[in-house]
């Protein structure tokens, strides 16, 4: 008798949750920034060599070196920005060791990630050219850790003057004009790998450093301070309250670790309990940028100074197999979730963060494309990116969602992530992840100052919750059309399943 009330429990179907909400385009938010969807490209494992630059010499189709297939694929999700050279590895990059002729830049070691020869071959004129071929902005990476204020602003005037000796030095080694530095970060964590900092020791050291980051005529380069990692709040305030008045930007760095530092779980072969502690961690950054706005609004009230996101993403046990330091790890559905979650908090928070990266680009950590070889495969973090690619730039909408509460264990985590922005051609863009993995939910969303007519839609999903794309299946976790929505009485009502990402358009 017990034996088939249990299955009978198993086999019969969960109603959907029930879900209302209300979408307020009568009332526009702020501009969902851009550059919340820089990427970052560190010198750590296959991030750059292998994974973006082959050199000009290879098999391996490339322009002037970089893989014709990786910068393809980038341009596709229109890369605003990209944050180069680290990361760790910037806080000891010493700028003068990547230029000149190739054959003569000094061979050196890798000292945070895995110990490898570092070749320099990808240097500054190198890394903007990658930036013209992408058609994006450059956010330079400045070295506080064993660095000097010197070295600093001679890089920053070797790359921007249009005359004058460095410019001069520039021009004889291959690129005459100058150019344009968009930001620049004055350290990358100086609590950490760039000099183990207190933090008001940093904020003195940003103030000196920030003084001599000197833009040329006519130009303006965004500055943007070392902030702090996680929940370390007494180092933003430390900072804003003290070096506040010479940058633009704070960072805040923050990775969503199953397990923890010390016992990372697995990016794949994961249960459901591995499913929601992921998600949950992830769903943190809400609280966490919620109190360090707050600390920033205390003495920046008109929030002239930006928080760049600047590091986040997922971060597991390294693949098997692989150089623990070079940080490679498969990309599943669930870190499909975890971007989802990241950018729809970050519309909730446009109004302070106008900069994010997740880390990072290709074959290092969340990446958004993997390599091996002449083989490239996008991940489904990838099509995260591509299905929020109307968000650039568009104007915040407030939404309000009620949503039961996803619990595994001991993880909770709102059952819905939403968020909402119209474009610059006026057309609204919903974005819905249910981050249930097992039950649909439907969603009634209240259309309050819009007389929407259509809806069309997009959505993200797998069947299994580790489901990934690699070279024998690239399209395996691929968006894919959705006929889930309609539009009756004012109100759009989406059949939502279970662990998707809903992309829609209201018309």
């Amino acid at each position: 008798m017990c034996t088939a009330t249990a299955s009978i429990a198993q086999t019969t179907p969960v109603a959907p949750a029930e879900v209302s909400a209300t979408l307020h385009a009568d009332r526009p938010g702020p501009v969902y920034d851009r550059r919340i969807f820089t990427q970052f490209a560190e010198h750590l494992g296959t991030g750059i060599y292998g994974g973006l630059w082959v050199g000009n010499r290879s098999k391996i189709p490339n322009t002037r070196g970089f893989r014709n297939d990786v910068v393809a694929a980038l341009k596709e999700i229109g890369v605003p920005v990209v944050r180069w050279p680290g990361g760790c590895f910037a806080d000891e990059y010493h700028w003068r060791e990547g230029i000149g002729p190739q054959s003569k830049r000094p061979v050196k070691i890798n000292t945070n990630w895995g110990g490898v020869t570092e070749s320099n071959a990808v240097g500054t004129h190198e890394f903007m050219d990658l930036i013209a071929q992408l058609g994006s902005e450059a956010y330079i990476s400045g070295n506080v850790g064993n660095g000097t204020p010197r070295e600093m602003a001679e890089w920053v005037e070797y790359m921007t003057a249009p005359a004058g000796s460095l410019a001069d030095e520039r021009a004889r080694n291959g690129h005459a004009k100058p150019w344009a530095v968009q930001s620049f970060g004055i350290g990358n964590e100086l609590w950490g790998c760039g000099g183990t900092m207190r933090a008001e020791y940093a904020a003195d050291e940003t103030r000196r450093y920030a003084t001599f980051i000197k833009a040329p005529a006519g130009a303006r380069i965004v500055k943007i301070a070392s902030g702090a990692s996680a929940d370390d709040y007494h180092w933003t305030e430390t900072m804003v309250r003290n070096a506040g008045d010479q940058v633009d930007g704070l960072s805040l760095h923050y990775y969503t670790v199953p397990g923890g530092w010390d016992a990372k779980g697995s990016a794949t072969g994961f249960d459901e309990k591995g499913w929601a502690e992921t998600l949950a961690g992830a769903n943190r950054i809400d609280a966490l940028i919620t109190r360090h706005s707050a600390i920033m609004d205390t003495y920046d009230p008109k929030k002239r100074i930006f928080l760049a996101v600047d590091e986040w993403g997922t971060w597991y046990a390294s693949e098997p197999g692989t150089n623990p330091g070079f940080l490679r790890q498969q990309n599943t559905l669930r870190d499909a979730m975890v971007a989802a979650i990241h950018l729809n908090i970050f519309a909730h928070h446009a109004d302070r963060v106008k900069m994010s990266a997740i880390a990072q680009m290709v074959n290092v950590l969340q990446a958004m494309i993997l390599t091996d070889g002449a083989r490239m495969v996008r991940t489904p973090t990838y099509w995260v990116y591509a299905l929020y690619k109307p968000f650039m730039d568009a104007t915040v909408i407030p939404i309000d969602v009620q949503a039961p509460t996803y619990t595994m264990g001991q993880w909770s985590v709102p059952m819905i992530s939403a968020s909402a922005v119209r474009d610059k051609a006026g057309k609204i863009h919903v974005a819905l992840a249910n981050l249930n993995p097992k039950h649909g939910s439907n969603v009634r969303l209240k259309l309050d100052g819009i007389a929407a007519a259509a809806v069309s839609g997009q959505m993200l999903s797998a069947p299994a919750m580790d489901a990934h794309n690699d070279f024998a299946t690239p399209d395996r976790v691929k968006p894919t059309a959705f006929d889930g929505a309609r539009i009756a009485g004012g109100t759009l009502i989406v059949a939502l399943p279970a662990k998707s990402i809903v992309m829609l358009e209201v018309r």
